[in-house]
């Protein structure tokens, strides 16, 4: 995927038998879908046509041209990007998930520690899953107090590495 397309949700796979399919969402709601009329879906093209939301982190959509649950099912696995010049302006605090991925990650003398694989929540904060260089996985929150940002890099409280 090119770095200017961001990543919006994933079709998890057909839902019914009229073309519906399901949506894994990598944004605050469906409605955030709505605003977009075409994605970008591994190189085809697919306009929304409707979405609804459904549980929590997911929705139900339907696409111009897909009409049956064959054509549905064969979109699964496909993660729907939009060009990030159509999205939004980041308000303070906020930031887009790809932004960070594969970040170099250091702790405060400088050593490097791994690079980040995902940013999950929970409920609380965002947690940074860093990849550590030397094998293995280290979740840490995402605040101030624990991670600070500098230029292409994140610096990690070591305290929060053992």
């Amino acid at each position: 995927m090119a770095a200017d397309q961001i990543v919006l949700a994933a079709i998890a796979g057909a839902h019914g038998i009229r073309g519906e399919v399901r949506l894994k969402l990598f944004t605050d709601d469906a409605q955030s879908l709505a605003r977009h009329a075409r994605f970008d879906a591994g190189g085809r093209a697919l306009v929304l046509a409707a979405i609804r939301a459904d549980k929590p982190g997911t929705a139900i959509a339907r696409f111009e041209g897909v009409a049956d649950r064959n054509v549905a099912e064969s979109l699964r696995g496909l993660t729907l990007t939009v060009a990030r010049t159509a999205l939004p302006a980041l308000d303070e605090g906020e930031y887009y998930v790809a932004d960070y991925l594969g970040r170099s990650v250091v702790d405060e003398t400088g050593a490097t520690v791994g690079t980040v694989k995902s940013i999950e929540n929970f409920g609380a904060s965002d947690i940074l899953d860093i990849a550590l260089a030397g094998g293995g996985t280290v979740m840490v929150p995402f605040v101030a107090e624990v991670v600070r940002e500098e230029a292409d890099r994140l610096i990690v409280d070591r305290a929060w590495l053992a």
